[in-house]
């Protein structure tokens, strides 16, 4: 059916509407050429943009599935309706809409790429990958093909193929921004940090304003050496220029000091990951009559540990895959008075845009990322007095650093940890130092330090772990890296991620010595390796991320084993390993572990607790002048 050339004109009319902005009256002519016209697609696909765009994802999804009922062929159709309904965390229904697509069109490139991105929201990452197969198979010189192929490869651990395809996708388009940008996270992540942070410059020059790609880069360069204080917080700086400024206050909110918080936590993290060994404690100790958890789970994973989130949480959203939008507009509705991210410029980085529009009265970052945040609407991040010296660290940080507890962690073992075994020495072996941190902490004076302990303790050996050892070109890599560093290499073992946490976590007893990474030392490492009885030797470094290792050794008793150079750090673990750990010593730090303030839960929760109706009440004042 075709319009009527009134019925154009009113079309019309009620598209200039909608672009000028005034979508009321875009609705009520949408609403009666619809009445008028009810089997012409096109009105009800633009109606359905408006109800998208205005957050009405429920209404968007009815009229996209009545246009592509009145145009069942149609692919463009199928991918819009399929599109909203990932957006409004419904990726099961839209993989019935794009089975059914390339079921009946299975020579669609469109299709089977969006039928990937369908199964990636519910990660099922294998069938994700044979849709794209098939997608690039369809069209082999769709450069985007091979991009959207790299991120899924990359998402599913598989970096150096990822990288493969990037490159591949480059090679048909130079100028294709993703391409270079799933590139570089590729190579972050198999280890090739500088060559990374390369590839994030090329993307940030041709797009200035591509927030993603800037938040990867000020992670990558976490990891690097030479990087001052001063060009971060800097780097960190121009980030909040770019994000802009939000009010300074939000109208409407109730400010009595002592009533129940509604605290939103914003995290891709509320599943089997390091981050909830840390805050899961905080929020099973918390009070309920006190505070109002809403948690945000900005992942397609939810497993048990997921399950026992949610069962801390009076609400809780699962929001992968939520439009900036949709997500802002969903957590105004839901009015929290306390919003936490616990992602930072780590991992899943999209949200901070929106943080920066301020979407709580107090916005406070903390646990993900070792460092400022850069946005001006970020008010507080929460740390502690030796991962953030007083005066000297706070000149450094855009927000207000809150030492809000001795220690700014709490840890909570996996259930599945295994009993603490005598270390490897005590069988009258030799002494084996190891890290199983991510080895794109690795710096070449790490590596340097590393070949002057081996050389310092005969017959020694090193043990690494890396996500992608078990890809030949990376253990080559990496291997290669070691020995211009002088590192021995028959006396180094490189271990692939292990399948579990439970075999993960044994194979501590392969070490007797585990060794924190420089500048940027281990978090869930050191505690794992402490949990698993082995002494961690750390270099306590000038910033937060060179510092937490010695907040935790502080926190379990053990400052002896933080050093101040890396001449330092060397001494100590050859000392170490003179003294040849044994398995009493090895006992004993798993119980000045449950001993410390990291397994106090009451007392951490509390001192949590208090920071935040603390920063509540502060910004209550500021606010009322």
């Amino acid at each position: 059916m075709t319009l009527s050339p009134q019925l154009r004109k009113r079309l019309n009319e009620a598209v200039g509407q909608h672009e000028a902005g005034r979508l009321e009256r875009a609705e009520a002519l949408y609403a009666q050429i619809a009445a008028d016209a009810p089997r012409v697609a096109a009105v009800f696909e633009l109606w359905g943009r408006l109800a998208e765009q205005q957050g009405r994802l429920d209404d968007a999804i009815r009229r996209f599935r009545y246009a592509l009922q009145l145009e069942p062929r149609s692919v463009a159709r199928g991918i819009q309706l399929a599109g909203v309904q990932m957006a409004a965390g419904r990726a099961a229904d839209a993989e019935q809409v794009l089975r059914r697509l390339t079921a009946e069109q299975p020579r669609s490139f469109e299709a089977w790429t969006a039928l990937g991105f369908a199964l990636k929201l519910q990660a099922r990452l294998d069938e994700a990958l044979a849709c794209h197969e098939r997608a690039v198979q369809n069209n082999p010189r769709s450069a985007e093909g091979w991009q959207h192929y790299g991120f899924t490869l990359t998402l599913a651990g598989r970096n150096f193929q990822a990288l493969e395809k990037q490159d591949r996708a480059l090679a048909l388009n130079p100028r294709l921004t993703g391409a270079r940008y799933g590139r570089a996270q590729a190579l972050q992540r198999i280890y090739r940090t500088e060559e990374a942070v390369a590839d994030y410059d090329a993307v940030i020059r041709a797009e200035p304003k591509n927030l993603e790609a800037r938040s990867f880069r000020l992670f990558a360069l976490q990891s690097l050496d030479g990087v001052s204080r001063e060009r971060l917080l800097a780097e960190h700086r121009a980030y909040g220029e770019l994000v802009g400024r939000g009010p300074a206050v939000l109208p409407g909110c109730d400010p009595a000091p002592d009533r129940r918080l509604r605290v939103a936590i914003l995290s891709p993290d509320f599943r089997t990951h390091s981050c909830a060994y840390f805050i899961e404690p905080l929020l099973r100790a918390l009070d309920p009559a006190a505070f109002e958890l809403y948690l945000y789970h900005d992942h397609f994973i939810e497993d048990a540990v997921s399950a026992r989130l949610r069962s801390h949480a009076v609400v809780w959203r699962k929001i992968v895959g939520q439009t900036a939008g949709v997500f802002e507009r969903l957590v105004r509705s839901d009015q929290p008075d306390v919003l936490v991210d616990l992602t930072g410029h780590v991992g899943n980085t999209i949200r901070l845009p929106s943080l920066a529009k301020r979407l709580a009265p107090v916005q406070i970052t903390y646990l993900g990322y070792p460092d400022t945040t850069g946005v001006p609407a970020m008010d507080y991040r929460f740390t502690d007095a030796i991962a953030d010296p007083p005066g000297e660290a706070d000149r450094f940080a855009t927000e207000t650093l809150v030492r809000f507890a001795p220690v700014a962690w709490t840890y909570l073992p996996p259930a599945a940890a295994p009993d603490v075994s005598p270390p490897p020495s005590a069988a009258g072996g030799p002494v084996t130092f190891g890290c199983f941190s991510s080895p794109t902490k690795f710096t070449d004076p790490l590596l340097a330090a590393w070949a002057r302990l081996l050389a310092r303790v005969p017959e020694s050996r090193l043990l690494l772990k890396g996500r992608d050892f078990h890809e030949t070109p990376v253990r080559e890599a990496m291997l290669q890296r070691l020995h211009r560093q002088g590192v021995p290499l028959e006396r180094v073992v490189l271990l692939p991620r292990a399948p579990d946490t439970a075999s993960h976590l044994a194979q501590y007893a392969q070490m007797d010595i585990a060794l924190d990474t420089f500048p940027y030392t281990g978090t869930t490492t050191t505690c794992e390796a402490l949990w698993m009885g082995r002494p961690v030797v750390t270099l306590c470094g000038d910033r937060h991320a060179a510092r937490v290792g010695a907040s935790l050794l502080t926190a379990v008793g053990h400052p002896e084993w933080i050093a101040q150079s890396a001449d330092d750090y060397v001494r100590i673990a050859a000392e170490l390993a003179d003294r040849r750990p044994a398995g009493a010593v090895a006992g004993a730090l798993r119980d000045a572990v449950r001993r410390s303030a990291l397994m106090d839960y009451t007392g951490q929760a509390a001192c949590f607790a208090r920071a935040l109706r603390a920063c509540w009440q502060e910004r209550g004042r500021a606010a009322r002048g």
